[in-house]
C-alpha cells in the first residue's frame, strides 16, 4: 500500500512538473479562409503537422520564444522590410496561433535565388554603397521570368545594432525578400551567454535555426556562431539543440532531395580543414562540420556560407558542395575587391526541379566578369607567367591559355596574392579598418609565357559549359 501511495506521489509530481514546464500551443495554418494541411510547425525544440482543416497542436516548452512554420511549396508569407514573418511570439494566455499563408502566382519549381553574405554595415555613410549592391541585384532578377528570393549568410550589421531597420528598408528596393541567418557580428555582446546572444536578431528577423520549401528544393538557415561568453569571441560550432532540431526537421524531407544548408561561418574552406583541424582555424570554420556532412549525406545538398570575405567553392563530396559566398561589403565597404581579389557581389542560382546551375554576380559588372588576367611584364611577381584569378572556378573549372591563336595549354591551379588587392588595401592609415589586409587564395591559375609570345586569350569553362574569354597583350 505504501508502495502504490509513493507511486501516486510520484506520478502527480511527474505531472506537476510535465504541466510547469511544458504548454500546449493550438492555431491554423490558412490560405483565403482555407485550412492548409501537411504544413510542419515547430517551437525550435518540438514539432507538430497541420491537419486536413489546417489545425495544429504543438507541445512546447515554455523556455521556447517562438512558435513558426516551414513555408511549403506554392506558397509565402507577408512580409515587414523584405524579411518574411513566418513566426509569431508565444505570448502568456493567446488562444491561437494563426498563420496565413499567401499562394503565389507562379509555379516555384522552376525558381532562383540570390546569395549575399556580409553587408556588414559600420558607418552610416555606406547606406549608398549597400543601395547600389540591392539595385545591381534587382536590375539582374528583373532579367528572369521565374520567382526568387534572397538568402543572406550573416553578419548585417558590423556592431551597432540599431541599422536593423535601415538595412531591412534598403534591402526592401531590391524587390526580394530575404531569408537571413546571423553572423558573428550580429551577436549581441556581452551577452550572459550562447543562449541569450541572438535575442535581439530575433525580435528583427526571427528564429535562428529555421526551414521553408521552395519547388522540390528545402532550405534550412542554421546559427554556427557560438558565442563564448567573453567580450567578442567566438567559435564555428553548431550545438546540439540544433542538431536535434535538424534531424526532426529533415525527417520530413525525402532523402535523395535537393537541400540547401544556410549558415554564416563555412564548415570548410579548403581542403586541408577536412584533413586535419586546427585551433587556429577555430573562428574561421566550423569546428564540428563532420558531424553535419554526415547528417546531409543522403541528400543532393549544397551549404551557402560567408564569413571569410573570399571565395572558395569545394565539392565535399559527389552530393555536397560548399559555396562560401564572397561579401557584398568586399573588404567591409573599403574598396571595390574582396581581399582575396574577388570583386564585391552575390550569387545567383537557378533551381529547375532537382537541377541546380549557378555564378557569382560582381557589382556594377557584367554576368560575363569571371575573371581578371595579369601577365608577369606588368606585374613583377608574375615574372614570365600569365595569371588568371578564376574566383568562382572549382575543381570541375577547365583554364586554359592560347597564345597567339595556338594550341590551348591547360593552366595550374596556384594559391597566390591579387595584385590589385594588395594595391587596395597596402596603405592602412587610408582605411577607416587598420586591419584590413590582402589574403591569399587558391583560385588562380598560371601558365609561362612561350618565348616571343605577343598575346594571350585565357578561357575559363564552368561546371555547366559556359565560357569566359579574355584577351591580353604580352
Amino acid at each position: 500500500m505504501k508502495r502504490i501511495l509513493l507511486l501516486g506521489v510520484a506520478l502527480v509530481l511527474c505531472s506537476v512538473a510535465w504541466a510547469v514546464g511544458v504548454e500546449t500551443l493550438n492555431g491554423t495554418v490558412k490560405c483565403n479562409g482555407r485550412g492548409i494541411a501537411q504544413v510542419v510547425v515547430t517551437d525550435g525544440e518540438s514539432f507538430a503537422v497541420t491537419d486536413a482543416d489546417g489545425r495544429f497542436e504543438l507541445l512546447s516548452s515554455v523556455d521556447n520564444s517562438l512558435v513558426y512554420i516551414t513555408i511549403p511549396s506554392g506558397y509565402g508569407v507577408a512580409s515587414k522590410h523584405s524579411v518574411p514573418q513566418f513566426w509569431l511570439t508565444k505570448e502568456e494566455g493567446r488562444a491561437s496561433y494563426d498563420f496565413e499563408l499567401v499562394r503565389k502566382e507562379q509555379d516555384d519549381t522552376h525558381h532562383g535565388f540570390v546569395v549575399i553574405a556580409d553587408p556588414q554595415i559600420w558607418h552610416e555613410k555606406e547606406f549608398p554603397m549597400l543601395s547600389e549592391g540591392m539595385a545591381d541585384i534587382r536590375k539582374t532578377v528583373e532579367g528572369y521570368d521565374i520567382p526568387f528570393h534572397g538568402i543572406c549568410c550573416g553578419d548585417v550589421i558590423s556592431y551597432d545594432h540599431t541599422f536593423y531597420p535601415k538595412y531591412n528598408e534598403v534591402a526592401t528596393t531590391s524587390g526580394l525578400d530575404f531569408f537571413s541567418t546571423p553572423g558573428n557580428h550580429d551577436m549581441t555582446l556581452y551577452s550572459r551567454s550562447h543562449e541569450t546572444s541572438t535575442r535581439l536578431w530575433e525580435q528583427t528577423f526571427g528564429p535562428v535555426c529555421y526551414s521553408f520549401n521552395v519547388g522540390k528544393a528545402h532550405y534550412v538557415v542554421l546559427n554556427d556562431n557560438f558565442y563564448i561568453g567573453r567580450d567578442y569571441f567566438y567559435i564555428g560550432y553548431l550545438d546540439e539543440r540544433q542538431f536535434a532540431w535538424l534531424e526532426k526537421d529533415l525527417s520530413y524531407v525525402e532523402e535523395g532531395s535537393t537541400l540547401f544548408v544556410i549558415l554564416h561561418i563555412p564548415t570548410t574552406c579548403e581542403a586541408r580543414d577536412r584533413q586535419q583541424f586546427s585551433y587556429d582555424n577555430i573562428a574561421n570554420v566550423m569546428t564540428n562540420a563532420p558531424q553535419l556532412h554526415r547528417m546531409l549525406a543522403p541528400y543532393n545538398a549544397h551549404i551557402l556560407s560567408g564569413h571569410t570575405h573570399t571565395t572558395y567553392n569545394q565539392i565535399i563530396t559527389d552530393s555536397l558542395y560548399e559555396h562560401v559566398i564572397p561579401a557584398l561589403s568586399g573588404a567591409w565597404w573599403q574598396g571595390t575587391l574582396c581581399t582575396d581579389g574577388t570583386p564585391r557581389g552575390y550569387g545567383v542560382f537557378e533551381v529547375d526541379g532537382d537541377e541546380v546551375t549557378w555564378y557569382y554576380k560582381s557589382t556594377g559588372c557584367d554576368a560575363d566578369h569571371q575573371m581578371v588576367v595579369y601577365a608577369g611584364a606588368e606585374y613583377p611577381e608574375f615574372e614570365g607567367q600569365v595569371v588568371a584569378n578564376v574566383w568562382a572556378a572549382d575543381d570541375n573549372w577547365k583554364i586554359e591559355a592560347r597564345f597567339d591563336g595556338g594550341k590551348a595549354q591547360e593552366m595550374e591551379r596556384f594559391t597566390a596574392y591579387d595584385p590589385q588587392a594588395r594595391v587596395m588595401y597596402a596603405d592602412r592609415e587610408k582605411l577607416d579598418h587598420p586591419y584590413v589586409y590582402p589574403s591569399a587564395a587558391d583560385h588562380f591559375y598560371r601558365v609561362v609565357i612561350p618565348e616571343g609570345a605577343k598575346q594571350v586569350e585565357v578561357s575559363a569553362t564552368d561546371s555547366f559549359g559556359r565560357r569566359y574569354t579574355q584577351n591580353i597583350s604580352l
